[in-house]
């Protein structure tokens, strides 16, 4: 598979972390793979192999960055596949993981064309505290994000 592009939304840095991730996993399997900013990438996606879009969910509504990129790709999107993360809860509770995904799948309704290939939810970051008094949590699965990349890459395949 080539011509991936790996899009992601962030404001604190740990989406861009999981993108990156991504891309190095997508690239191991021999994939040509381009990594952006969603607010930096305005170049067209037409031709691309796949599309992959991932953004922080903060209260209760996904990055604005990543509804801004497909909004400007809503056309190109139509005959490229897309798969979707959104960056979840901080707290490792059930009806936590449930209320991010919720929370994603809403944003998902918002644009009615859209069809993604997978959508996941990964575990947040908590912000840095400037403070540095409490531990941060951190429920990033690098080996489910990994996989998940492999997966999604081996189904458009």
């Amino acid at each position: 598979m080539n011509g991936i592009l790996v899009v992601y939304a962030t404001k604190n840095g740990s989406t861009k972390a999981v993108a990156e991730a991504i891309a190095t996993e997508l690239q191991g399997s021999g994939a040509a793979v381009d990594v952006r900013p969603a607010k930096a990438a305005r170049e067209p996606v037409t031709g691309r192999d796949l599309v992959i879009l991932g953004g922080a969910i903060y209260s209760g509504r996904w990055h604005r960055d990543a509804h801004r990129f497909l909004k400007q790709h809503r056309e190109d999107l139509a005959g490229v596949p897309i798969a979707v993360f959104g960056m979840g809860p901080r707290e490792d509770r059930p009806e936590s993981w449930q209320r991010a995904r919720a929370q994603l799948d809403r944003a998902l309704t918002r644009r009615p064309w859209l069809a993604p290939a997978a959508v996941a939810v990964f575990g947040g970051v908590d912000p840095p505290d400037r403070s540095d008094r409490h531990v941060r949590r951190d429920l990033r699965d690098w080996t489910a994000i990994r996989r998940w990349a492999r997966e999604v890459a081996d189904n458009i395949a």
